[in-house]
Parts: C-alpha cells; structure tokens; sequence
C-alpha cells in the first residue's frame, strides 16, 4: 500500500495542486491529510480541491481548523496572539457552512496498519495535542511521556512545518514536513509511506503560487505560504525556548505554539 501523508497546506493551492498530480502519477492507494489545510491564502478552493479528490482520503485536524471552528463559534480564540486573529476571522468569513461542517467532523489522530510498516498513527503534533511543538532536537526525556504509551510503531505528525525521522523508544516518529509553508529547502514537501517511508519536495511555480493566493485574498491572509522560506536550522533557533511560553513568528511568519521548549 503507498500512502501520501500531506500536512499544513495552509491555503497555498498552487503547492497542493502540485503535490495531488504527483501523487495521481505515483499512483498512492490512500491519500491522509494531517490538519492545518487553513488558515492560508486560499482556503475555500484548497478545501474543494481536497474534497474533490477520487481515491480514498482521511482527515485529521490541527490546530488551524480548531482555531477557526472558535471563531465561527463565536468562542474566544485564546491560541492565537493578536496579531493573527484577523487572519483566522478573514479565513472563517471565506468558508460554506457545508465546508465548516466538513471541518467539525474531523478527528485529532487517524491509525492503519501497514504490511511493511506495521501500525501507524496520524496526529497533527503529537498524539494528545495539535499545539505541542518539538522537533529533532528536542530531548528525549520531554517527550518519553508522550511517546511511551503510544500503540503504534510509527507516529506521523507535522505542525512545525521542518520534516525530520526520530526515535524516542520503541516509536519512530516522522514529521511529515509542510505542503504550503515548508521551513527548509523550496517546494512543498510531504511523505510517501511505502516499504519505507520517503522524504518528498515537490516543486512549483512561486510566482504563479503568489499571483493565485493574493489576488483572491485581501490583507489580513497576507502570510507568507508563497515565499521561499529560511533553512531549518534558523527555524529550529526560532521556536520558543521555554516551557509554556506564548505565540512566537517564524522566519517565515508564521505563528507557532509551544507547550514546551524544543
């Protein structure tokens, strides 16, 4: 079975629709899509492209769809700092009530079973939380806790957007990497889970990416989905450094939560 795991589009249609044609052309038997496919650019039409597709496809939220289902809500939205509220609100507005319904059904984590890769599990950050953050630094004695109890022998996460391959105990666990906002080298970037599991980047045109997204968006989606981003390691040195500490801006710029220092 090949399977497509393809997180945080964040609205940059553009990177999506070059990931799916790739994938038409592998030919992947399942597609699973790890949460934050909003708030970005163009997020209708990156919802209808997903909700359109023909082979077999699985959705788990991350914490942009919670944010946004808050907003709709009319529940305060306290996982965002100010500054990006605007953003989550101009994002709720471009949405049909049959897209938001679609967002409200889906679940924090998915699990299948692999021929080759035994049992897998699908989450946005980690298995307990779409907002935690740690990446391939992050000391094993933080995220044991986390991890240990896991029934799975591979957990697949996203969140931070930087794809990485670990190990804490038993468990591996591979981050998946950004479609749309990809901190590293340009392109969108995804995994294909096969006999193994394959890094992928695929590329795109930036500047066609840009003229899409900001012509159907006005200026509170201006984030940047379409602009080449930093190097991982300036990413990593950007996250948040202490436990519980609050919204911080990537190079990139867009907003991350910690729960505890990578």
């Amino acid at each position: 079975m090949r399977i497509a795991a393809i997180y945080d589009i964040h609205g940059n249609l553009s990177a999506l629709e070059a990931v799916l044609s790739e994938i038409d052309n592998i030919g992947a038997d399942r597609i699973v899509v790890g949460g934050d496919v909003i708030p970005g650019p163009m997020p209708s039409e990156t919802l209808s492209a997903l909700f359109a597709v023909k082979r077999p496809i699985e959705f788990i939220h991350g914490n942009g769809e919670i944010a946004i289902l808050q907003q709709v809500d009319g529940e305060e939205v306290t996982s965002v700092p100010p500054q990006v509220r605007p953003i989550i609100e101009w994002t709720a507005q471009q949405l049909s009530r049959n897209q938001l319904d679609q967002l409200r059904s889906w679940p924090k984590t998915f699990r299948l079973e692999s021929e080759s890769l035994g049992r897998i599990l699908f989450c946005h950050a980690t298995p307990r939380n779409e907002n935690e953050i740690f990446t391939k630094l992050t000391s094993v004695d933080r995220l044991e806790p986390i991890f240990s109890a896991i029934d799975a022998d591979i957990v697949v996460c996203g969140h931070t957007h930087m794809q990485f391959d670990r190990t804490v105990g038993p468990v591996r666990i591979v981050n998946a990497g950004s479609v749309g906002m990809p901190f590293g080298e340009s392109g969108a970037h995804w995994l294909l889970l096969e006999r193994d599991i394959q890094f992928r980047q695929t590329s795109y045109n930036f500047q066609q990416g840009k003229r899409h997204s900001y012509a159907a968006a006005d200026s509170t989606s201006t984030i940047s989905a379409c602009t080449v981003p930093g190097s991982s390691s300036t990413c990593i040195g950007a996250m948040p450094s202490r436990a519980n500490s609050a919204w911080s801006c990537s190079t990139s710029g867009l907003p991350v939560v910690s729960s505890f220092s990578p």
